[in-house]
């Protein structure tokens, strides 16, 4: 892969990672701190999968930074 392509890639990541992150923090309260009943809840249907499309998306991220690091 070029440097281009990877640079590209890894900034349309971070932006839909960023994106995936305000959406969930979007529903939880007030701020940063949150609301204390919505700490200990489970994660269910769309946001059980907005969830999982996070973490997945951090895991390309870091890999694609390793990537970048190292090969480019």
């Amino acid at each position: 892969m070029d440097t281009t392509i990877v640079n590209i890639l890894q900034i349309v990541v971070a932006l839909v990672l960023g994106v995936a992150i305000l959406l969930q923090v979007k529903g939880q309260g007030t701020g940063l701190f949150g609301s204390a009943e919505g700490s200990f809840r489970t994660r269910r249907g769309l946001e059980l999968t907005l969830f999982r499309f996070t973490i997945a998306l951090v895991i390309v991220f870091i890999t694609l930074s390793i990537l970048s690091a190292r090969y480019f």
